[in-house]
Parts: C-alpha cells; sequence; structure tokens
C-alpha cells in the first residue's frame, strides 16, 4: 500500500512537466483543472480498489496470470491478453504490488480524459454551460467515466486510445504519431473497435466540410485499407463470427450473448426489445427504478444529463448540421452508432452495459455540444447581421439629415 500511495505522488510529479508540453500554445488550456482531474480520477481509483475488497474484480487476474507466463510474449495477443502483456514487465520485472498496479492503470485512463479534454477544447468554438458550469468540464469530471477507467483492466487503454485518436485526428498534421500508436492500441484491446474507427474515419475525412489535402485522404484510405485487409480474419476471429456469412454469424451470437449474460446478476432481458428500445438501454439506462445497486444510482444521474442533452438533437436543424458538419462530428457519429448498435444487440446485463458505454459516450457528447455550437453560431451571425442593418439605417438616416 506504501509503494502505491508513494507511487501517486511520483506519478503526479512526473505528470507537471507532460502537461505543460501541451499546454504550449493553448491559452484555455487550465493546468489547475488538469491537477484537479488528476486527484479526482485517483480518488476513483481509490474506490474502485476499496470495491475490489468485498467483490469479485477482473483486475485481480489480470495481475496474478502475468506471474505465471515464462516470458512476456507468451503474452502477447489482442483482447484480454494484451493487458497481461502491458502488466507483464512491471509486475516481473518492476515487482510492483496488485495496489501499485492499480495506481499506474488509473493514471493511464487520466490521460484519456486529457486528451478528450483538449479535443473538446480545439474544436468548439462558444463556451456552453450547465447549471453554470463550463459543459466541457463537466464532461470530463462524470464520475462514471472516471470509475471504470481507474484500474488495472481494459477500461483505461482503450479509453487512452480512443482519446489518443480524436487528438490526432484534431490536427491530422502535427499529430500522425498519436494518432497511429492510438490505433494500435485499439486494435490490441478491443479489435472490433479498431474496425469501426477506422470506417469511421474514412468517412469523416471524405465527407466532412473542411478541406483536407488529398495526400492526406490518399494516406490515411491506403493506411486503413491496408490495416483491414491485414487484420480482417483476426478482427472477426477475435469476436467470434464467420467472415463467410457475417450477418448470420452475428445474429447467432448477439442471441447467445445476450442469453447469457441476461442470467447473471444485473441481468436485463433485453433479447425480445426492438432495436430502438435497446439502443435507449445502452445510452440511457439505469434510470434510477432499474438501478443495480449504489453505483447504478450514482450512474442514473448522469444518464439523466446524458438524456438532457441528447433531447437538444430534436430541437431543429440536427439534419442540416450533420450534412454539413466536420469530418470530426462524422467520424464520431459513425463510431459511436456502430459501436452502440454492435453492443447493444450483444450485451444485457445492466453492469456490463454501464462499464461497456464509457467507451463511446464522449462521442456523443462530442456530437450534442458541437451542435449547440452550430445553433450559437446561426444566433450570432443572426445577430451580426441585425447590428449591420441597423447601423446602415443609422447611417443612411444621418446622410439625409446633412443633405
Amino acid at each position: 500500500m506504501i509503494g502505491a500511495i508513494l507511487l501517486i505522488f511520483v506519478l503526479y510529479f512526473m505528470t507537471q512537466p507532460l502537461l505543460q508540453s501541451l499546454k504550449r500554445g493553448k491559452r484555455w488550456f487550465s493546468m489547475n483543472t488538469m491537477n484537479n482531474l488528476f486527484w479526482y480520477h485517483m480518488f476513483f481509483a481509490a474506490v474502485y480498489y476499496i470495491m475490489t475488497l468485498t467483490s469479485r474484480s477482473d483486475s485481480v487476474g489480470y495481475y496474478l496470470k502475468p506471474q505465471y507466463l515464462s516470458n512476456w510474449f507468451e503474452a502477447y495477443e489482442t483482447g484480454t491478453k494484451f493487458i497481461e502483456f502491458m502488466a507483464y514487465p512491471f509486475i516481473n520485472y518492476l515487482m510492483f504490488t496488485y495496489e501499485m498496479m492499480m495506481v499506474l492503470f488509473a493514471w493511464i485512463g487520466y490521460w484519456g480524459f486529457v486528451y478528450f479534454y483538449i479535443f473538446f477544447k480545439e474544436n468548439i468554438k462558444y463556451k456552453h454551460t450547465f447549471q453554470g458550469y463550463d459543459l466541457i468540464n463537466v464532461f470530463i469530471f462524470l464520475p462514471n467515466m472516471h470509475y471504470w477507467t481507474a484500474s488495472l483492466g481494459k477500461g483505461a487503454p482503450i479509453f487512452l486510445a480512443l482519446a489518443m485518436v480524436t487528438y490526432g485526428l484534431s490536427n491530422l498534421k502535427l499529430r500522425k504519431t498519436a494518432l497511429i500508436l492510438g490505433l494500435l492500441l485499439v486494435y490490441h484491446v478491443r479489435p472490433h473497435i479498431f474496425l469501426f474507427m477506422v470506417i469511421g474515419i474514412v468517412v469523416g475525412l471524405f465527407t466532412g466540410k473542411q478541406k483536407v489535402p488529398f495526400y492526406q485522404k490518399f494516406l490515411v484510405f491506403a493506411g486503413s485499407a491496408v490495416a483491414l485487409v491485414v487484420m480482417y480474419d483476426q478482427i472477426i476471429g477475435f469476436v467470434g463470427l464467420d467472415g463467410s456469412n457475417l450477418l448470420d454469424s452475428f445474429d447467432q451470437f448477439s442471441n447467445k450473448r445476450s442469453f447469457e449474460l441476461a442470467k447473471a446478476n444485473s441481468g436485463i432481458d433485453t433479447s425480445n426489445y426492438p432495436l430502438l428500445l435497446k439502443l435507449f438501454t445502452f445510452w440511457f439506462r439505469p434510470l434510477f427504478v432499474d438501478a443495480p445497486g449504489p453505483v447504478g444510482l450514482i450512474v442514473s444521474f448522469e444518464n439523466l444529463l446524458y438524456l438532457y442533452l441528447a433531447l437538444k438533437l430534436f430541437s431543429g436543424g440536427f439534419v442540416k448540421f450533420m450534412t454539413k458538419s466536420s469530418a470530426l462530428v462524422k467520424t464520431g457519429a459513425v463510431v459511436f452508432l456502430a459501436t452502440s448498435l454492435a453492443l447493444a444487440e450483444t450485451l444485457s446485463n445492466m453492469g456490463i452495459i454501464i462499464r461497456q458505454k464509457s467507451m463511446v459516450m464522449y462521442f456523443l457528447l462530442f456530437i450534442i455540444i458541437s451542435f449547440m455550437d452550430y445553433k450559437k453560431e446561426i444566433r450570432v451571425k443572426r445577430k451580426q447581421r441585425v447590428l449591420e442593418l441597423k447601423k446602415a439605417r443609422e447611417v443612411e438616416d444621418l446622410q439625409l439629415i446633412q443633405a
């Protein structure tokens, strides 16, 4: 335990110069917010650790299994084994304890919030508030997002990977390394999400409103095509599908998976739900009445916020906004919808739904706040036109008086 506490402070001091380098040239970048975010995230790491003392956690297995491997690369596979691969050198070479590994992976998850913070700030023009608080700050302090990214497991690295991809796409010219590393990490942790990310990026770059140099589009398209050809069989095999008959095998897989999870604790039988209700369940449940325990109650407040913000998409003009939106918005939309459809069809356990959706909800929030930005831009331009017309009339009146 002492080693874990010392590691928290070591990582905090290591974080400072890294944050300073990211802050360079960004007047809006708040060191105070990022430092508060660090301690907030470590608080959730402590909460998660306390929960593991009285309940089963996959993090224990991720810590124990690398100790029985004969060598580091024995764990080099995609999916669950890759977490063991990441943990191996720290456990076997640096002798990290279980508590220290929990802190280390919490730190990995923390950087996901830093990159998402930059992504939001760089691509949202106006300040939007909720109950007087900056909405972007509200997003990065949502408790459920922190709880599932503050422990030894898949949650932290996949969250960091997705954040690195969005961070790289936000400035493709200067951040190709972040984009590539992020995509590689996504592939190794969750190969099926890599597939959705690649499709989303290609769709976004070729349909987004901003002008992207042709050579960048070509490189991304060519790289994506090569990656999908090389990794296709492994991605399809990872999720247990038949590459020669994807639709039928996915239907069989989703029905089987939904039935298995429905029998577990916190299970809800969604196998007979219509698709829209499955999606609503994935995005916005639990909502108090079906909350599984105290964690579910906390998540219910968060889901209520998601629902409140999502309703803004029905205020009019959303379809027009999407047709004119940037590559980032369209990429986010493809990733969010594709992942949601896949997971909503296969998950029927409320606990797993709460955990899994943390991967994609920031994409929805980015679409929502971008739409709010779009609407505010229209209002600002309309107000400017009114002021310009008023000023023009005043000039005309003055000229008539002088004449």
